[in-house]
């Protein structure tokens, strides 16, 4: 290969790595906006089982029915079993009273990090800390013993 084919090679190369970056720049978009979105359904469930439990008297045997009813209803849906929605109810409880602070960074973290938080920190000042952590890209997997 000649220098110059060599330099044109090398340029293509530089290019195509920006193609690549684009490509990868997007799938993390894409997660982001994913898990966003999964935040926010989760806060909503557990905003809407909370004020049902204040304001109907709902209580285990109405969630256990609510999941058997999502479960029967929308069979491909996982991850909404009673234990999940109590679960989201908590969630939303530990949070809301924090919403102007809390509540943006909630929904940028995965829902195992939050839950890990939620039930290992025991202030909210000690929940803030470990949220920002995450946040912040903190490789909180290998560290959730530290909570």
């Amino acid at each position: 290969m000649s220098k110059t084919d060599n330099k044109i090679q090398q340029n293509r190369n530089g290019q195509f790595a920006e193609v690549v970056s684009m490509i990868h720049n997007t799938k993390a978009n894409v997660i982001s906006i994913a898990n966003t979105a999964l935040i926010d359904l989760y806060w909503n469930i557990g905003r809407y089982i909370s004020e049902k439990i204040s304001v109907s008297g709902w209580g285990d045997s109405v969630v256990k029915q609510l999941a058997q009813y999502i479960e029967r209803n929308s069979p491909d849906t996982k991850g909404f079993s009673d234990k999940n929605l109590w679960r989201m109810k908590q969630f939303y409880e530990t949070y809301c009273n924090d919403c102007e602070k809390l509540s943006p960074v909630v929904r940028q973290i995965s829902w195992t990090n939050n839950l890990t938080i939620m039930s290992r920190a025991k202030s909210a000042e000690e929940r803030w800390f470990y949220l920002m952590l995450c946040k912040n890209d903190f490789i909180f997997a290998k560290n959730k013993k530290a909570i």
